[in-house]
Order: C-alpha cells, then sequence, then structure tokens
C-alpha cells in the first residue's frame, strides 16, 4: 500500500505542474478565500479519484470519456458567461457573502469536479489502481493533486491582493473560457494535436473578446462596459471645445 500511495502521490503531482487544473486553483484563489478553495478542491479530488481507483480496480481502463468532456466543456463555456455577467450586490449581500462560504464551496467543488472527469490524472489513477494497492492509489492520488493546486493557491491568493476585482473577473471569464475550448475541441475531434488545440482555444477566446468589445457599450457584458467616471470625463474635455 504505501509503494502505491508513493507512486500515485509522485506521478498525479507532476502531471498536475502547469495543468489547467493549477490554473483554475490559481483563478479562484483570487476571487475566494484559500481555505474554502483549497477544501472544495480536497473535496472534489476525492471524489473524482475514488471513481477512477474503483473503475481502475474492477474493470480495468475502459472508461468512455469523450461524452463527458463535451459536457465538462459546456459548462465551463457556461461558466465564463456567468462570471462575465458579473454580478451586483448590497452592502448587506456583501456582508453575508463574506461570512458565507458554502456558495464559493459549491462553485469549486463542481467546476473541479466537471473538469477531473476525463482528464489526464483521472486516466493515470485508473491505471494505477489497475495494478497497485486501490486504496494506496486513492490516498497518494488525492494528496499529490491537492499539493499541486495547493501550490497554484498560494500563488493566487497573493496576487489578488494587489490586482483589481473588474480585472480578475475578466481573466476568471477567459480562462473558463479558453478551458471550455480547449475540452469541447479535445473531445470533438480527439486526433487534434496538442499544437492545434491549444491554438484553436487561443482563437475562440480571441474571437470572442474580438465580437464583445465590437458592440455598443449598453449591448456590452456589465464588466466590459466603459466606466462612467471615464465617460464623464472624455465629455468634460470635449465640452469648452464645443461652447466655444
Amino acid at each position: 500500500m504505501l509503494s502505491a500511495l508513493l507512486l500515485s502521490f509522485a506521478v498525479i503531482f507532476v502531471a498536475e505542474m502547469g495543468d489547467k487544473s493549477q490554473l483554475m486553483a490559481m483563478m479562484f484563489a483570487l476571487r475566494y478565500r484559500w481555505w474554502v478553495v483549497l477544501a472544495a478542491i480536497t473535496a472534489a479530488t476525492t471524489i473524482v479519484h475514488v471513481l477512477s481507483v474503483a473503475i481502475g480496480h474492477y474493470l480495468g481502463a475502459a472508461l468512455p470519456t469523450h461524452l463527458l468532456g463535451v459536457i465538462a466543456g459546456v459548462m465551463f463555456v457556461f461558466f465564463a458567461a456567468w462570471t462575465l455577467r458579473g454580478d451586483k450586490l448590497s452592502d448587506a449581500d456583501t456582508s453575508r457573502a463574506q461570512k458565507a462560504a458554502a456558495p464559493a464551496f459549491f462553485v469549486v467543488t463542481s467546476a473541479f469536479l466537471l473538469a477531473e472527469l476525463g482528464d489526464k490524472t483521472m486516466i493515470a489513477t485508473i491505471t494505477l489502481a489497475a495494478d497497485h494497492d486501490w486504496v494506496g492509489v486513492w490516498i497518494g492520488s488525492t494528496l499529490g493533486m491537492v499539493a499541486a493546486d495547493g501550490l497554484a493557491i498560494v500563488v493566487g491568493a497573493i496576487a489578488g491582493k494587489h490586482l483589481p476585482e473588474r480585472l480578475i473577473q475578466i481573466v476568471a471569464s477567459a480562462l473558463f473560457l479558453l478551458f471550455g475550448a480547449y475540452m469541447l475541441l479535445e473531445n470533438v475531434f480527439p486526433t487534434m494535436s496538442g499544437t492545434l488545440l491549444v491554438a484553436g482555444s487561443l482563437g475562440a477566446v480571441a474571437v470572442v473578446a474580438a465580437i464583445l468589445w465590437s458592440l455598443p457599450q449598453r449591448w456590452r457584458p456589465p464588466i466590459l462596459r466603459t466606466p462612467v467616471r471615464e465617460l464623464d470625463d472624455d465629455t468634460d474635455v470635449a465640452a469648452p471645445a464645443g461652447r466655444a
């Protein structure tokens, strides 16, 4: 069991370096408290890896993951639109939101569940569980992923203190869209190379950004509209010339 635990920890920890899960952890740490994000990642990872080791132990490595990947991709595009839409909170709502961790926990947990279904770490866990002690693989793979994403949370928590909320919201939405486009392309075109997948995903984000910025102010998502103060400043500068 110990050897399976150590092997699984090492494999999953290395696999997570630079993976989308790390980027997601960093992104969520910009918006939510670090301990909520870490707890949600732990819960999601535990659930996904229980499923993975069960499949690996009893059914081998056969798993139809393309449909799951497509569903996850669609949901991430939905998350992108939801994040870009933004929310307006009253002072009372803000106070309650700061005290309540449950909504944030649910959002992060569901996002990681969707992202990890059919991901390479899930496949790696299934493969390890097929040949090693499943309990050791479960514990080791879970700890490996939590440790890797914990590093990303530290970076996100520190960066979040120095970045404006508007920028964080735009970046978060762009990352959700990037992940969603990548998942859709990866599962709809399984033979596509990694370079083309990345290029296609970045292209999708660029196209959506260009379309949104080309829209009139009133049709844009609130977070992309030019702040009223900037519009007023432009009006104030142009006004004297008009009177002259």
